[in-house]
C-alpha cells in the first residue's frame, strides 16, 4: 500500500516522463471536452451569477474564464468550476459517482494565471495529477461514509494536492493542504440536489474554491489535521494504473444517470420507425438513482438535466440531446413536454445491484396504433470500457464551443490543446480561455 508519506513524494515527483503516451492523449482529450462543456455552461443562469459574486466579491486582478474580469485566484476557481457544472456534460468516474475534471482544470486554471510560468507539459501534468488523486480520494472516502456526497468534497483535496505542487510547498505544508481541504471540503448530500434540481450542481466549485484556499492557508502556516482519505489501500497502485484513463465521456449534456434511458428509446426508435407523436405510453425500468431523477414539468435548466423523463422526451423528439435542448428558452417545446409528462419509472433489482459500475436501463413504448415495443438493457455510451473516439470527442467539442465561441476562436482553442505538451508556456491556451464571450 502506498503510504501518505509515498502519496506526498508522488506529487512531488511525478515527472512528464512518467507518463505513459496514452495517458499524455487522455488528458488532452479531458481537457479539450472540459473547455467545451465550459463554454457550453458559460451561457447559462448559474454560470452568470456565479461569475458576477466572483468579480464583485471575491475581487482579484486573475481573468476568469470565459468572462475577462479579475477575481481572486478562489474566485477563479470557483467561477469556472460552477461553469463547467453548469452544463451537465462533462466527464466523470464510475465508482465516484462524480467528476474529477469540472472542479480539477478551473483551480488549475487560476494557479497557471497566477503564477505565470506553467509550460504545457506541466499543466498537461498537473491536470492528470488531479484526476489521480481525485478519483483515489472519491473511493476512500465513499467506502468511509455513509451519504452521497457531492464530488466537490473530494475534489477538494485533490486540488489542494496539485496547488501545493504548483505553489512549491514542501511535504509537511502538502500534507496540511490536503488535511484542510478535507475537513473544510463541501460535503453536500448529492441526493438532495437529484430531488431538488436547483443550481446547487455537484460542488464542484465550492471544492475547487476550497482545494485552492486549503493550499494557500498552508503556505502561511496554517496547520489541519492529517487527510484520512491518504491512508486507505485505494492508493496501492498509484502510478502504475491511471484512473485518467478510467473516465466515462458524455453524448448528452445531462445526468450520466439518464443516458442509457436515453440510449434505450433511441433504439426503439431507430428500429421501428415511428414518429413520436404516435407514443402513447412510455415506461424506463432502471436503477433507483435513475428513478429519483424523477422531475416531468421541467422549467429551469437545470431540472431538465436532472431529470430522466424530460432527456428522454428530447432525445425522441430531436433524434439527440444537444445544449441548445436544455437551454431555458426551449424547454417549454410541447411535444417534448407532453412525453415527458407521459414517461413513468420502475426499478430493477439486478440494476440496483450493478450500480455505481453500471447504469443499466431498458425502454417499453406504446404506440396509438396498439404496438407495445420493449428494448434490451441499455447501458451509456462513451462508457471507458467502450469510448469516444478522437474524432467523437472533437466533434462533441466543436458542437459545444462553436455556437459560444465562434468556430475560429474554438479551433484556436483546439490547436492549442493539441500542441501543449510540446509548448514551453501553457499561457497562449489559457489566454484564450480568458477572452471574455461577445
Amino acid at each position: 500500500m502506498t503510504t501518505p508519506e509515498g502519496i506526498l513524494d508522488f506529487i512531488a515527483e511525478l515527472t512528464w516522463d512518467d507518463l505513459p503516451p496514452q495517458v499524455r492523449r487522455q488528458s488532452k482529450l479531458c481537457l479539450l471536452d472540459l473547455i467545451g462543456v465550459g463554454a457550453g455552461g458559460a451561457g447559462t443562469k448559474l454560470s452568470r451569477i456565479i461569475r458576477d459574486y466572483s468579480a464583485l466579491d471575491m475581487g482579484g486582478a486573475l481573468p476568469m474564464m470565459f468572462d475577462g474580469r479579475g477575481a481572486s485566484v478562489s474566485g477563479v476557481a470557483l467561477a469556472g468550476g460552477m461553469t463547467i457544472d453548469a452544463l451537465d456534460g462533462h466527464d466523470g468516474f464510475n465508482p465516484a459517482k462524480g467528476h474529477a475534471g469540472c472542479g480539477v482544470l478551473p483551480a488549475l486554471y487560476g494557479l497557471a494565471q497566477e503564477l505565470g510560468d506553467v509550460s504545457g507539459q506541466e499543466f498537461l501534468l498537473c491536470l492528470t495529477l488531479g484526476y489521480e488523486l481525485a478519483c483515489r480520494t472519491a473511493m476512500a472516502q465513499h467506502a468511509s461514509v455513509p451519504d452521497y456526497h457531492t464530488s466537490g468534497a473530494w475534489v477538494a483535496v485533490a486540488v489542494a494536492g496539485l496547488a501545493a505542487r504548483l505553489m512549491g510547498l514542501d511535504r509537511a505544508q502538502t500534507a496540511h493542504a490536503m488535511g484542510i481541504a478535507e475537513y473544510h471540503g463541501p460535503r453536500s448530500q448529492m441526493m438532495r440536489c437529484i430531488d431538488h434540481p436547483t443550481m446547487l450542481k455537484d460542488g464542484s466549485g465550492w471544492g475547487a474554491m476550497c482545494g485552492v484556499s486549503a493550499a494557500r492557508l498552508a503556505a502561511r502556516g496554517f496547520t489541519g489535521a492529517p487527510a484520512l482519505t491518504l491512508s486507505t489501500d485505494h492508493w496501492r497502485d498509484l502510478g502504475d494504473t491511471w484512473l485518467i484513463c478510467q473516465q466515462y465521456f458524455k453524448p448528452y449534456p445531462v445526468c450520466r444517470w439518464a443516458q442509457a434511458p436515453i440510449a434505450a428509446v433511441l433504439d426503439l426508435q431507430k428500429r421501428h420507425g415511428f414518429d413520436s407523436r404516435a407514443i402513447t405510453g412510455l415506461h424506463i425500468v432502471s436503477f433507483h438513482e435513475s428513478v429519483r431523477l424523477g422531475t416531468k414539468q421541467v422549467t429551469t435548466t437545470e431540472e431538465a438535466q436532472y431529470s430522466t423523463s424530460f432527456p428522454c422526451a428530447l432525445a425522441l423528439v430531436h433524434g439527440t440531446v444537444l445544449p441548445e435542448h436544455v437551454a431555458e428558452a426551449a424547454l417549454d417545446h410541447p411535444e417534448v413536454q407532453r412525453l415527458s409528462s407521459i414517461l413513468t419509472m420502475g426499478e430493477d433489482a439486478a440494476a440496483n445491484k450493478a450500480f455505481p459500475n453500471r447504469r443499466m436501463a431498458r425502454a417499453e413504448i406504446t404506440l396509438a396504433a396498439g404496438d407495445r415495443l420493449q428494448s434490451d438493457w441499455f447501458e451509456p455510451e462513451w462508457d471507458p470500457t467502450d469510448p469516444p473516439s478522437k474524432e467523437d470527442l472533437e466533434a462533441k467539442f466543436f458542437n459545444y464551443a462553436g455556437p459560444v465561441l465562434g468556430q475560429a476562436r474554438s479551433q484556436a482553442i483546439h490547436r492549442a490543446v493539441e500542441t501543449l505538451g510540446h509548448t514551453a508556456s501553457a499561457q497562449p491556451l489559457l489566454d484564450l480561455l480568458a477572452q471574455p464571450i461577445s
